[in-house]
């Protein structure tokens, strides 16, 4: 399983992340970023970066799902944001997904997505414990 460090001598997380990361001996999988596009692949929450937020991770958790994985498994995220002061205000709808140790993060502000309406993209990286790991086609 993944170890999660928080080392002395940096500065202390003041959200839901946790400095570094190293994977064990699970299965390694890399989370294509998601969006908020629901299942027929219509954006999700115009304009509400809690309810993109949401279906963000509802889209990693049912990939994850698929795997055999849970949001637990995941050890890193890199998120990107139009809007980077409301992403941080939602700190609580991580809280639901998350719990400690919490997964390294990077976060970024951009200009734009791929599509005008949407506010938020987020990539991650997981490690499934090998005897839950499921591989799907």
């Amino acid at each position: 399983m993944t170890e999660f460090f928080d080392p002395e001598g940096v500065w202390r997380p003041f959200g839901a992340f946790s400095m570094a990361a190293a994977p064990g001996a699970g299965q390694l999988i890399q989370l294509k970023g998601q969006v908020a596009l629901d299942q027929d692949g219509n954006v999700v929450g115009k304009g509400d970066m809690a309810a993109q937020l949401v279906q963000v991770r509802e889209n990693m958790a049912a990939v994850l799902d698929s795997l055999g994985g849970r949001m637990t498994d995941v050890y890193a995220l890199s998120t990107f944001t139009t809007d980077i002061e409301s992403f941080m205000t939602l700190g609580e709808i991580r809280a639901r997904y998350f719990k400690p140790p919490y997964p390294v993060t990077t976060t970024i502000e951009i200009s734009r997505l791929y599509h005008p309406d949407l506010t938020v993209e987020i990539a991650g990286t997981a490690e499934i414990p090998r005897e839950r790991f499921v591989r799907t086609g």
